[in-house]
C-alpha cells in the first residue's frame, strides 16, 4: 500500500466530529491528501487524537505510511501510540541520577530506544525487588543526559503490572541492580473505549 492509501486509511477512521484545537476536521485534511501534500496531512492526522482515542489501526497506518517517508522519529512515536492504544498509558516524571553517582556515563535517546527494569514496589517469593521491564519515551526531549529530567511515557513489558499504580507514586529505574533514576507517576490510564468508527 502506498503513503496516499495508509493515510486515507487512517483518515476514514476518524470520526467527522473530531476536531484538532485549530478547528481542523478529518474533512480539512482531505484537502490536503487530494493535493499530495503527504506530510502536512499526517501532521494534521497526528493532532487529531488529543482527546479521542482512535483505534490501533489508525496508528499502524500513520506508523507504515511514515516508515515509508523516512520520518523515523515519526514512526516511532505512531508505534508507541498503537502501544498505548492496545495497552493503555502510563506517565512520570523521572530525575536521573548524575554521572558521578550512577553507572550510566552517556545520554540515551529518548524515543523510546532504552528498556530499563523498574521497581514498583512488588517483590518476589524470595524477599528481592520484582523488577519489571519498560521502554521509555521521553516528551519533547530527543536525548536524556545523566541528572536530567523529563517527563516520560513507559511501555511495560507485561501492562497488567502497571494497573495499579497511582499518581504521585515513587518507581525506580534501574540499568542494573544500582537505581539509575526516581520517577513521580503522573498518570496511569486503562487502554481507552474505542468510538465507534465511518465506514468507508
Amino acid at each position: 500500500m502506498d503513503v496516499a492509501r495508509l493515510l486515507e486509511a487512517a483518515a476514514l477512521l476518524v470520526p467527522e466530529a473530531v476536531a484538532t484545537e485549530n478547528d481542523i476536521t478529518v474533512n480539512d485534511i482531505w484537502e490536503y491528501l487530494a493535493h499530495d501534500e503527504w506530510e502536512v496531512a499526517f501532521s494534521l492526522l497526528e493532532q487529531l487524537h488529543d482527546g479521542h482515542p482512535l483505534p490501533p489501526a489508525f496508528w499502524q497506518n500513520l506508523a507504515t505510511a511514515t516508515e515509508l517517508m523516512r520520518l523515523d522519529r515519526s514512526a516511532a512515536w505512531c508505534h508507541w501510540r498503537c502501544f498505548e492504544t492496545r495497552n493503555g498509558t502510563v506517565r512520570a516524571d523521572l530525575t536521573l541520577r548524575p554521572a558521578h553517582e550512577a553507572r550510566r556515563q552517556t545520554p540515551f535517546s529518548g524515543a523510546g530506544v532504552l528498556r530499563p527494569m523498574w521497581d514498583l514496589g512488588g517483590k518476589t517469593p524470595t524477599g528481592e525487588p520484582d523488577l519489571c521491564v519498560a521502554a521509555l519515551w521521553a516528551e519533547f526531549t530527543p536525548f536524556m543526559e545523566p541528572g536530567g529530567q523529563a517527563t516520560v511515557r513507559l511501555a511495560p513489558l507485561s501492562p497488567p503490572k502497571w494497573r495499579q499504580l497511582q499518581p504521585g507514586q515513587v518507581i525506580t529505574m534501574h540499568e542494573d541492580r544500582t537505581v539509575a533514576g526516581t520517577a513521580v507517576v503522573l498518570e496511569v490510564q486503562r487502554p481507552p473505549a474505542l468510538p465507534a468508527t465511518r465506514k468507508s
